[in-house]
């Protein structure tokens, strides 16, 4: 493949206040630059715009982009860019439920179970609500893990159900429905 034709991909990682066309700003700067928008994921966080993509361009359009996305600062919006590598996401997913009453160290405690037995965190979605009866604060997650081949997965479906008494809320892991 020629330099002219040789595609790179990138991630892009953006927060600033919250306000209309941020979205279409970083979507122009990307377009701009012959790149296709693959993948993101965006919310409205404490009132700021947060959000993480991953667009794939013609390599020499790179320092146009690069220089494009500094401009960005001017409007409020910091957009941080990294080049990517070939990614071999590990075998066999797992999904993860939690729900329980909110607390300080839930994230933790069942992130560092996780990391001891070589687990990757693919996605994780945490939210807080009132539970419907006392009003008190829920905290809730859903996670799509990764495991590596050589994990013993009734080790930590039970340290994770050991967490979970002890954090007093509810785990559930499973393999994702084909």
């Amino acid at each position: 493949m020629s330099a002219q034709m040789e595609k790179m991909s990138l991630v892009l990682t953006c927060i600033g206040e919250d306000r209309k066309g941020l979205v279409e700003a970083l979507s122009n700067a990307v377009h701009r630059h012959q790149g296709n928008w693959q993948e993101s994921r965006m919310a409205r966080l404490g009132g700021h715009f947060a959000g993480i993509l991953q667009v794939e361009i013609p390599a020499a359009q790179e320092p146009a982009l690069r220089a494009a996305l500094d401009e960005l600062q001017d409007t409020g919006l910091r957009v941080t860019l990294e080049t990517t590598a070939d990614h071999h996401p590990l075998e066999d997913p797992l999904e993860l439920e939690l729900i329980g009453l909110d607390r300080p160290g839930i994230v933790f405690e069942i992130s560092r179970v996780l990391a001891a037995h070589g687990v990757t965190v693919e996605e994780l979605d945490t939210a807080r609500q009132s539970a419907p009866e006392s009003g008190e604060l829920l905290f809730q997650a859903r996670a799509s893990l990764r495991t590596p081949p050589q994990i013993d997965q009734t080790k930590l479906f039970a340290e994770l159900e050991a967490i979970a008494a002890d954090l007093m809320v509810d785990v559930l892991l499973e393999h994702p429905e084909d």
